[in-house]
């Protein structure tokens, strides 16, 4: 959404007119680039504790989920 704000105040020549909160957050925007490896690590660290509790808890996971579509009962009859 930045890049539109900042696309349009370019485009009609309006950045002049942009009130000083504008200009403040058009140049916050402008800076804030992230913190991506912040979020990589974040990442392949939840995969990688999913992962091992899918590794010790496969057996006891999958007798639960048998267990919970063994006790759905379809639509009764007529």
């Amino acid at each position: 959404m930045h890049r539109t704000f900042e696309w349009i105040a370019r485009s009609r020549g309006a950045a002049d007119r942009l009130g000083a909160r504008q200009r403040a957050w058009l140049a916050a925007v402008r800076e804030d680039r992230g913190d991506v490896p912040g979020w990589v690590l974040i990442t392949i660290m939840t995969a990688g504790l999913v992962t091992a509790l899918w590794l010790v808890a496969d057996t006891a996971l999958q007798r639960i989920f048998t267990d919970a579509l063994a006790s759905v009962k379809g639509p009764s009859g007529p």
